[in-house]
């Protein structure tokens, strides 16, 4: 045995020891910070796993204000959806585009103010939480053949954190959108801190994902919709927000979408949480079903919904953009979809779109992230 282990490029063949006692629980705490740590990276929206770098001397200090468990995921190149957001609105101010967003006093002075009032129902400060009516569309999930049960144990959180998420869960209960559960599935519930401030609520349904059969919702193509849009001389862009909640998750399905808390209460979602694996694409695939109608004048892109409008049979680009709002806001009022204002443009002869700068004299790289790749 010794001499085929040395002929093998072993010292030695050491039977497995089962670690016992304190060995034991290090190991399952160990696992259970092995699932936050994956659970933030895809809630978090990570670029990309690299191996964990511990912080050392000052890098500790600047991290001290993260997040549980964020302090030993954000290595060197860890970026998260937090601060990307943070770059891309610097990238935004950088390359103007910024100043194109919209707020209801600078809008007093636009030709589509009046429309904007008219319909300022879609465009709240604040949505109500409120169990939304059926669009036709509802989230589904498929599991793969053989799978039984998708169970993660709660790990602990800190006070501030756990009345977060009672706090999050019994405003969701008052508005109908989730349940006390029997379910036998269960997925943990942690916080990630927003920019703003506050704490953002997200599951990992790390388990459920991995058994969920993906859909294969087809994705708008970037360049039929930049094609479609370019060399009109006025547009606007919409941001639409809160899109998941307003999704009815399908009926069989809920059980799946167990959450437990660190209270020790089982919830599951009547309507689409954030964190499911095919989520985005039932969202995109809803949007698309919705705004069919006003495609060929409002393209959209999972959130986001463009308009371009060009003068027509004597009518000239302001009245036909206004017509094209008006037809657009028509069917968000009619099946309660809800734009965000601040994020929104009004009337511009170029806007953003999927990184490009599209408008009137064509399409263009937008010089903000254009800075950024040279830098």
């Amino acid at each position: 045995m010794l001499a085929c282990s040395r002929a093998a490029g072993f010292d030695c063949v050491r039977p497995r020891e089962e670690p016992a006692g304190d060995n034991k629980k290090r190991i399952a705490c160990s696992r259970a910070a092995e699932l936050h740590e994956e659970a933030i990276r895809d809630q978090a929206g990570l670029d990309c796993v690299r191996p964990r770098v511990e912080p050392t001397g000052d890098q500790k200090e600047d991290l001290s204000a993260a997040g549980p468990g964020q302090n030993k995921t954000r290595g060197t190149g860890f970026r998260t959806r937090s601060e990307r957001r943070k770059r891309a609105k610097l990238r935004k101010s950088r390359s103007g585009t910024e100043s194109l967003l919209a707020s209801w006093d600078s809008l007093k002075s636009s030709p589509f103010y009046e429309v904007l009032r008219e319909y300022r129902d879609v465009l709240p400060d604040d949505i109500h939480a409120e169990l939304p009516q059926d669009k036709g569309v509802q989230h589904e999930i498929d599991l793969v053949p053989g799978t039984k049960y998708c169970v993660t144990r709660q790990w602990p959180l800190p006070r501030e954190q756990v009345k977060a998420i009672d706090d999050f869960f019994e405003s969701r209960r008052k508005a109908g959108q989730v349940r006390e559960s029997k379910s036998p599935h269960s997925a943990p519930t942690f916080c990630v801190k927003k920019a703003q401030g506050g704490w953002r609520i997200v599951h990992a349904y790390n388990k459920l994902n991995d058994a969920t059969v993906p859909a294969q919702t087809p994705i708008p193509r970037k360049d039929v919709i930049i094609d479609s849009m370019a060399l009109n001389p006025i547009f606007s862009a919409l941001d639409l927000r809160d899109g998941f909640y307003q999704i009815l998750m399908r009926e069989s399905d809920i059980p799946l979408t167990a959450v437990s808390t660190p209270s020790g209460m089982l919830w599951e979602w009547l309507v689409m949480p954030q964190g499911l694996k095919n989520a985005p694409a039932t969202f995109n695939r809803c949007v698309t079903h919705l705004l069919r109608s006003a495609r060929d004048f409002a393209p959209s892109y999972f959130d986001d919904v463009f308009i371009h409008s060009r003068a027509v049979d004597g009518k000239s680009e302001v009245e036909m953009h206004k017509e094209h709002l008006r037809r657009l806001f028509a069917l968000m009022r009619k099946h309660k979809l809800y734009a965000n204002l601040k994020k929104c443009i009004f009337g511009a002869s170029e806007i953003p779109v999927l990184g490009c700068l599209v408008g009137k004299n064509g399409v263009r790289p937008d010089p903000g992230k254009v800075r950024v790749i040279n830098e």
